[in-house]
C-alpha cells in the first residue's frame, strides 16, 4: 500500500511539473461561422448633379449687361436671363454663324429622331414587361426574369425622357444661334440687343460672372436646372465598372442624413476617361449614373455622396469573417478552435466583401474560427480567449 502511495505521489509530481513546464495558451480572438445576408458592393465617392442642366452661353461676341439674377432664383421657360449688345461680325464670322445655325438645325432634327427611336423602344419594352408579368403570374417564367423586364422598361422610359430633354436643349441652341443673326447687320453705333432667354423652367444653379463685360461667342453666362430632379454620378475604375449593370441597387451614404438613401443604376457610360489620382497615378475611369428611389431631401447640384453599388447579394449564405482567412498555397484556410486547440483547415470560398466571405466547403454553421491568426499559431497550438 505504501508503495502504491509513493508511485501515485511521483506521478502527481510529474504531472504537476509537466503542467508547469507547458506553455500558456495563446490568446486569440474568435468568431462564429454564421448564416445570413451577404452583399458584395463596389464603393466609391460621387456627387449629385441636376438631371437636366442647361448652360446658357453668349451666341455671339459682344457686351453683356450685368446679370441681376442670383443662384437659386426660380426661372420660367422663355424668361430673359441676359441681354447682349453684339459686336459687328467680320465676313468670316458671318459664315461661321450661319454654319452654326445650320448645325443647330441638324442637331434638332437628330434629337427629334432619337425621341421617335426611344419612343418605339419604350413601347416594345413595356409590352415585353407586361407579357413577362403575365407569364410570371402563371408560373411559366421566374420572378427574376419578370423583374429584369420591369427594369428594362424603367430604363427605356428614362432614356425616352432624357431624349425629350435633349430636344428642348437643341431647340434652345437653335434659338440662340438664330438670335445671333442680329449681329450680322450690327454696327458700332447700333443699339440692337440680343435677349437671351431660358430654354426651360427651373432654377439658377450658377452664374460665373454677374458684372457687365465683353464676352466671346460661346462664353457661359448662366447655368440652369431643376434641383428637384437630380441624379448621382460616380466615377469608377474601369476594372470595377465592368461589374456594374443597369438596374443594380445603389445605397447612398455619407450625404448628411442618418439613414442611407436607396437608388438604382440607370446607365454605365460606354466610354472611359483618364483621371490622375491623389498619388499621381493615371487611372481609367467610367461614369456610372444612378437615379434616386428615395427622396433626396436637401441634396442639391454638386453635393458629395458615398455610393455602394450592390453587384451581388444573397440572404441565406454560410459566411466567415475575412479576417480569419489566410493562404495555404493556392487555397484558402482557417484555424478552427477544437477542444481548446487550433486546427488548420482548408476551405473553399465564393463571393466576398471587405468583411465577410461566402463559405462553399469546409466549415459548418456554429464553428469557431480564429481571427487575425499570428505566426505563433500552428496546427495543434493551445489557444484561449
Amino acid at each position: 500500500m505504501k508503495k502504491i502511495i509513493i508511485i501515485l505521489g511521483v506521478l502527481a509530481m510529474g504531472a504537476a511539473t509537466l503542467f508547469w513546464l507547458m506553455p500558456d495558451p495563446v490568446a486569440v480572438e474568435v468568431a462564429q461561422v454564421t448564416v445570413g445576408e451577404l452583399q458584395v458592393t463596389v464603393d466609391e465617392d460621387g456627387e449629385t448633379r441636376a438631371h437636366d442642366r442647361f448652360v446658357v452661353s453668349a451666341p455671339v461676341a459682344g457686351r453683356v449687361a450685368r446679370i441681376d439674377l442670383h443662384e437659386g432664383d426660380p426661372i420660367k421657360k422663355g424668361q430673359v436671363v441676359a441681354v447682349l449688345w453684339p459686336l459687328p461680325l467680320s465676313a468670316r464670322e458671318r459664315v461661321e454663324q450661319l454654319a452654326r445655325i445650320s448645325a443647330a438645325e441638324a442637331q434638332l432634327r437628330e434629337a427629334r429622331e432619337r425621341v421617335r427611336h426611344h419612343q418605339t423602344s419604350y413601347e416594345q419594352t413595356r409590352r415585353e414587361s407586361q407579357r413577362m408579368q403575365k407569364l410570371a403570374a402563371a408560373g411559366l417564367v421566374s420572378q427574376q426574369e419578370a423583374e429584369q423586364a420591369g427594369v428594362a422598361e424603367t430604363t427605356s422610359a428614362n432614356e425616352l425622357e432624357a431624349a425629350r430633354f435633349r430636344v428642348r436643349s437643341a431647340e434652345a441652341d437653335l434659338i440662340a444661334a438664330r438670335a445671333a443673326l442680329l449681329a450680322l447687320n450690327a454696327s458700332p453705333e447700333s443699339s440692337a440687343q440680343v435677349r437671351i432667354r431660358s430654354p426651360a423652367t427651373g432654377r439658377v444653379l450658377r452664374i460665373p460672372e454677374k458684372s457687365e463685360r465683353v464676352v466671346e461667342a460661346g462664353t457661359a453666362l448662366i447655368t440652369l436646372g431643376d434641383p428637384r430632379r437630380i441624379e448621382i454620378v460616380i466615377d469608377l475604375l474601369s476594372t470595377d465598372a465592368v461589374k456594374v449593370k443597369p438596374g443594380m441597387p445603389m445605397l447612398i451614404e455619407g450625404w448628411g442624413g442618418s439613414t442611407p438613401l436607396r437608388s438604382r443604376v440607370r446607365v454605365v457610360e460606354p466610354y472611359a476617361f483618364t483621371k490622375v489620382s491623389a498619388l499621381g497615378v493615371e487611372e481609367q475611369r467610367v461614369n456610372v449614373i444612378g437615379d434616386f428611389l428615395d427622396a433626396p431631401g436637401a441634396l442639391g447640384d454638386g453635393y458629395r455622396v458615398e455610393a455602394r453599388i450592390v453587384i451581388w447579394s444573397d440572404e441565406n449564405v454560410l459566411k466567415v469573417p475575412v479576417s480569419a482567412l489566410f493562404r495555404e498555397g493556392e487555397n484558402w484556410a482557417v484555424f478552427v478552435v477544437e477542444a481548446g486547440r487550433a486546427r488548420r483547415r482548408e476551405i473553399t470560398i465564393g463571393q466576398r466583401n471587405a468583411f465577410q466571405a461566402r463559405v462553399l466547403q469546409g466549415l459548418q454553421e456554429g464553428e469557431s474560427v480564429i481571427r487575425y491568426p499570428s505566426n505563433d499559431i500552428s496546427d495543434g497550438t493551445r489557444v484561449g480567449g
